[in-house]
């Protein structure tokens, strides 16, 4: 008996979700950094055993989209919503759950197998822990309430037995070898992103789009090109920083995250564009991968 199925992540900005999905597969795919609306597309993991395959769906926080590029990031999840074999509804033990009730309706109302993963709960006492699971039982009647902590490996095994279990039978999507649905380019562009994210606060991050231009792989090194675009002509001093010292660390640690990911030596070639307002621009939503044609 082979089992198969597409199981989708969900839930708010901050949960875990990205730290969750890296631990279910092995492997850093999602970017991780403490702020909100870290990840911008639906990255997929694949899990393969003998008898089974996982496809795990990433997919951005809930948030009422403030303009195009976050209502193009909120269609990743209400498409998630409806091509999942298995629902992961990620939440934390401080969140609060009003934030997201009408997806919890969408859930409830879609039929769909759903485990409610209740993460962090190494910042819990047992006995707040105790009434979170009677709480989301309540909410989502029919659900598997399973407590993790991504962050310390907590559980993951026994989540992972938990979604073996409702996974229909079926033979596998993709070849057994396959890890993700993903390009090197885009990876590549994620690992500038999330140092971006890191080194730069208040609107930088979130007003940045990298763009790669070249990718030449060669036997010991592969040479990268990449542009990040900015909304605003002031945004892109502050991106380079006085003498293009913010903007060298950024490729620095950077390309050592790409030598690490890819096993070999990195060149990487950074330059920075404005794109007046590329949040709002339909053209530039579709060449950057967020609305489709």
């Amino acid at each position: 008996m082979h089992r198969s199925g597409f199981v989708n992540i969900i839930g708010n900005p901050n949960v875990g979700k990205s730290t969750l999905m890296n631990a279910l597969v092995g492997e850093k795919l999602s970017i991780i950094t403490s702020k909100a609306q870290t990840t911008r597309h639906r990255i997929m993991g694949i899990v393969s055993g003998e008898d089974f395959q996982i496809v795990y769906s990433d997919t951005p926080g809930i948030l009422k989209p403030s303009y195009k590029l976050q209502e193009s990031m909120m269609k990743f999840v209400t498409g998630a919503l409806t091509d999942a074999d298995v629902i992961l509804y990620v939440t934390d033990t401080v969140e609060q759950s009003e934030r997201s009730a009408e997806i919890v309706d969408s859930i409830r109302r879609s039929g769909i197998p759903t485990v409610v993963v209740i993460n962090k709960i190494d910042l819990s006492t047992p006995e707040a822990l105790e009434a979170l699971v009677d709480k989301w039982q309540a909410e989502i009647p029919g659900a598997q309430v399973v407590p993790t902590s991504a962050k310390e490996n907590f559980n993951i095994e026994g989540l992972f037995r938990t979604i073996l279990s409702l996974l229909p039978e079926g033979p596998a999507f993709y070849p057994k070898d396959t890890l993700t649905d993903k390009t090197l380019r885009f990876f590549a562009s994620e690992i500038i992103r999330e140092k971006i994210l890191k080194f730069y606060d208040k609107e930088i991050p979130y007003c940045c789009e990298i763009e790669i231009e070249s990718y030449k792989e060669e036997p010991t090194i592969d040479r990268i090109a990449a542009t990040i675009y900015v909304a605003r002509d002031s945004q892109k001093g502050i991106l380079i920083g006085h003498k293009g010292e913010k903007l060298k660390r950024v490729g620095q640690t950077a390309r050592e995250d790409m030598e690490q990911f890819l096993g070999k030596k990195v060149f990487l070639q950074l330059f920075v564009k404005v794109s007046d307002d590329w949040r709002n621009n339909e053209r530039q939503l579709r060449r950057f991968g967020y609305e489709q044609e």
